[in-house]
């Protein structure tokens, strides 16, 4: 049954996902296969918000992940037996249906007596009307455009909360915690203040919680996955997520499961603290701004790294807002040319569906044809193309305001087989499909703008 993880000596705190579709047996592994006192879960991306949002339009039950939901409900009996807290931000835009769908699955489980936790408040769509009537402008972070300029099209906007709200859960008892928009690190900051009894001013702690968290918020990237010596990395199908040993005065040790694949050493670490980072000195988040550029590593061997020296500066009166809105349609293509001169035909077939395009009037934001695996990242022209390679794929992209152009595009692929250069194949599915495109709009907003509310559903 759940026990309490207040006045801990330590804590291990096991990362179970870095992404919304991550390895769906990670989290249960890391349950399973040694000793944890907290598993965290970070599934929110930028993009991600503006997805489950569009989710819960069309369904008003929706909107959240719901391999989460899965997860939980696999691991409720663990959970009872072994006493371990899950904490997520895996809620979404809809955290409510979360929680309630995890309190059916738990139940399903004969798993009673669990507290689940959900925190609400980060979702500002419905208020955005109000805030701006009140002067908050919500200015694009980079360009400084209003958000008023876009408002129309906006489909999301949640703020990012800090560790403040799953303390307070912590605090109620919960075994599981679902949240909106809460920041990665924040996720892994949170047990650590409410196990230690850390305040909240303690700016070196905080940081040292933050860094931990950054570690952990990627999953297995940090114990070998996408690591530049991918070479080295043993058993990479059997791969173990990291796992942070915390102490109270806020140094760590990064590690994971025995007898698991990966390997965690002073490279994984080093890699993933650089991972999305701007200014090292500054890294902000709504607890602390932490000081990348004074963490100390030390490489134990035994896929364990010691992490300490950490030290942080007062947090700022903002939060960031992760926006999105509707900016236009795009559309995408391809065709296999095969040898001879397969890369010129390529070229050539892009020149000729460009023109087309050109001729019929049709005006797009951009028109982008690549060669996969030889130009993908520049324009077709600038690589010279081996002349014996035996296929090539081309790839042709378009985005534009205008959805009637868009979905003219997809109609001249297909005549280009009869209609172009020779020895083409690999057009499957039909014509290609317009898409709507979602750009990200990110502002600040003050904190005492974002009232946050935590609520205790009993299984």
């Amino acid at each position: 049954m759940s026990r309490s993880l207040k006045g801990r000596s330590s804590l291990r705190i096991a990362s179970g996902q870095g992404f919304w579709g991550d390895l769906q047996r990670a989290p249960i592994d890391q349950a399973r296969n040694g000793p944890i006192d907290v598993l965290v879960m970070d599934y929110l991306a930028e993009v991600t918000m503006s997805i489950m949002q569009k989710q819960k339009l069309r369904n008003p039950e929706m909107g959240y992940a719901r391999d989460f939901v899965e997860v939980c409900t696999e691991l409720a009996p663990d959970i009872m037996e072994k006493g371990f807290k899950i904490i997520s931000n895996a809620g979404g835009v809809n955290p409510v249906a979360c929680a309630e769908a995890i309190v059916e699955g738990a139940r399903a489980r004969s798993a009673g007596g669990l507290k689940v936790a959900v925190v609400t408040g980060d979702d500002l769509l419905d208020q955005l009307d109000a805030l701006l009537a009140d002067g908050v402008e919500l200015k694009h972070m980079e360009t400084g455009q209003p958000l008023a300029e876009v408002r129309d099209q906006i489909v999301s906007a949640n703020a990012y909360l800090g560790a403040g709200p799953i303390v307070e859960a912590l605090e109620m008892g919960a075994d599981i915690i679902v949240t909106g928009r809460t920041t990665d690190t924040g996720l892994t900051l949170a047990p650590m203040m409410h196990a230690f009894g850390w305040e909240a001013g303690d700016w070196d702690k905080m940081a040292a919680g933050t860094v931990a968290g950054h570690i952990l918020e990627c999953g297995a990237q940090s114990s070998g996955g996408n690591f530049t010596d991918w070479q080295t990395v043993p058993d990479m199908a059997g791969i173990g997520f990291p796992i942070v040993e915390a102490q109270p005065d806020g140094t760590f040790t990064v590690t994971k499961h025995e007898g698991t694949g990966g390997v965690v050493n002073r490279g994984t670490v080093s890699e993933q603290l650089l991972y999305e980072i701007g200014d090292p000195k500054d890294y902000i988040t709504p607890d602390v701004i932490a000081d990348f550029t004074s963490i100390h590593l030390e490489d134990e061997g035994g896929d364990r790294v010691r992490v300490h020296g950490i030290e942080g500066l007062a947090d700022t009166p903002f939060l960031k807002v992760s926006g999105a809105y509707a900016d236009g349609w795009k559309s995408t293509s391809t065709l296999v040319y095969a040898w001879p001169d397969a890369a010129q035909k390529a070229r050539a077939a892009a020149e000729i569906l460009r023109q087309r395009l050109d001729n019929l009037g049709l005006q797009f934001d951009e028109y982008r044809a690549e060669i996969l695996g030889l130009s993908a990242l520049s324009e077709v022209d600038d690589i010279d193309a081996p002349e014996d390679l035996d296929e090539v794929q081309l790839r042709v992209s378009v985005r534009g305001q205008d959805k009637a152009a868009i979905e003219q595009f997809g109609r001249e692929i297909a005549p280009l087989i009869l209609t172009g250069p020779s020895a083409v194949t690999g057009f499957a599915g039909g014509r290609p499909r317009p898409s709507e495109v979602i750009a990200y709009w990110p502002a600040l907003i003050p904190k005492d703008r974002v009232q946050t509310e935590v609520r205790i559903l009993e299984v």
